[in-house]
């Protein structure tokens, strides 16, 4: 493809991206299945774009309102070339308008203002800190709350690239067997600091075609997620519900720990996600995994009888912990959808506590660093539920993972910054006897 060409998809994808609440990984895999004739180093090129526009939406924003430029993907690509990329009014221009497969050349607005930019920096002195961090304005005040004089570092680490991070399947092989099985394949393979089933790949790779994730040695999965499954504490013998179980990400880390021993229910209000675990089930090998579709108001007459000893509640949520794999979720999140989320997230738990057993526990998990989603949750829960109470994540730590506990309050809070990996927290909340 042309230089041309390949600025016209990356405007076609910013497009697309802002069109759909999809994630901007599922947006770029379906349109390259339907351009086969895309090559490898094409699809690369394309994709570090868009990516890059997408962790520099805000400032490429600022720039354009301050140039009085009509705010479309098509100026948000010229933008990018001259204050991104450095480019001379010029060269930035020279794919414009270059053959039959490139984006019509640049009008006399556009031209103008390419000229008066270049030379600049991306980043302006004049910007407020939700352009210059890359947030919207209207979190400010939650994320300030969450972080505080660390707001800057956080947000710098959720706008970087995140590395490839995969979970050892224990009932095939352990650490060490898995990545002997890499390095057959001639992938060299870390090992995450602070889960003990992790491997990660940095920069990050395709795995899927390799020896060890089609025999189902491992699974993609995030560090933080890893280490909320493990905290789930999912024994052998054990009943264990995974309340919103989705595609069974944690449904299989927590099957692994179980040995196939016990009862494993993995519940979803999406038959769809659930058939995905299937598919990833036989791959991976627990026979001890049932799968219930919930209603719509997240009941099912197959649970009314379920006293289990963990229930693991995986809520729905913003996915702010998850930004620096998705630049774009950060935009599609508005006041509304997250007070939508927080109702939503209330009535799950309290459906999910009429799981657990006396004796039992209740461990409330989320995607986001937001502290409406995750502490105030959990104190309003417990504040209406006094048959539970919070124990602490740093006493429960040694137990199924090795080291000291990266947490000091009570629960499990993981950030890019501190801790290298996706924004997660979790709280462990047991049911009295």
């Amino acid at each position: 493809m042309t230089p041309g060409a390949r600025l016209a998809a990356a405007i076609d994808l910013l497009t697309e991206t802002a069109a759909t609440r999809a994630p901007t990984a599922a947006v770029l895999e379906r349109y390259f299945r339907a351009r086969r004739y895309a090559g490898s180093g094409d699809r690369r090129a394309i994709a570090e774009r868009v990516y890059g526009l997408l962790r520099r939406h805000a400032r490429l924003g600022w720039w354009l309102d301050r140039g009085r430029l009509p705010d479309t993907p098509r100026a948000r690509v010229l933008a990018d070339l001259v204050l991104g990329d450095g480019l001379d009014p010029a060269a930035a221009a020279a794919p414009f308008g270059a053959g039959p497969h490139a984006p019509a050349a640049l009008d006399d607005a556009e031209a103008a203002f390419a000229a008066a930019v270049a030379g600049q920096p991306l980043d302006h002195g004049d910007m407020p800190d939700p352009v210059r961090l890359e947030y919207p304005a209207w979190l400010d005040a939650s994320l300030r709350r969450a972080f505080g004089d660390g707001l800057d570092d956080e947000m710098a680490a959720a706008n970087r690239p995140a590395p490839l991070d995969l979970r050892v399947n224990v009932l095939k092989t352990n650490r060490d067997g898995a990545r002997k099985a890499f390095a057959r394949d001639g992938v060299e393979v870390a090992v995450t600091p602070l889960s003990p089933r992790g491997l990660r790949l940095d920069p990050p790779r395709r795995v899927e075609d390799g020896r060890a994730y089609k025999g189902g040695l491992v699974e993609v999965q995030d560090e933080g997620s890893q280490i909320v499954a493990l905290l789930a504490d999912a024994r052998p013998g054990l009943t264990v519900v995974d309340y919103c179980a989705g595609a069974g990400g944690k449904t299989l880390a927590m099957a692994a720990e179980m040995q196939g021993r016990g009862r494993l229910i993995a519940c979803d209000t999406d038959a769809a996600r659930l058939d995905r675990l299937r598919e990833r089930q036989k791959c991976a090998g627990p026979h001890n995994v049932e799968r219930v579709a919930l209603d719509a108001d997240g009941t099912a007459r197959l649970l009314r009888k379920v006293a289990a000893d963990r229930v693991l509640v995986d809520a729905p949520c913003s996915g702010s912990g998850t930004w620096r794999r998705d630049p774009a979720a950060r935009w599609r999140l508005d006041p509304a959808a997250l007070d939508d989320l927080l109702a939503r997230q209330r009535t799950i738990l309290a459906r999910a506590a009429g799981l657990v057993a006396p004796g039992g526990r209740l461990v409330y998990a989320t995607c986001s660093v937001l502290p409406e989603e995750n502490a105030d949750q959990v104190a309003r829960f417990v504040s209406e539920h006094d048959r539970f109470s919070v124990l602490p994540v740093t006493e429960l730590w040694q137990n199924p993972l090795d080291g000291t506990c990266p947490c000091a309050g009570p629960f499990l809070e993981l950030t890019p910054a501190r801790h290298g990996t996706d924004g997660f927290f979790a709280a462990i909340l047991a049911r009295n006897s």
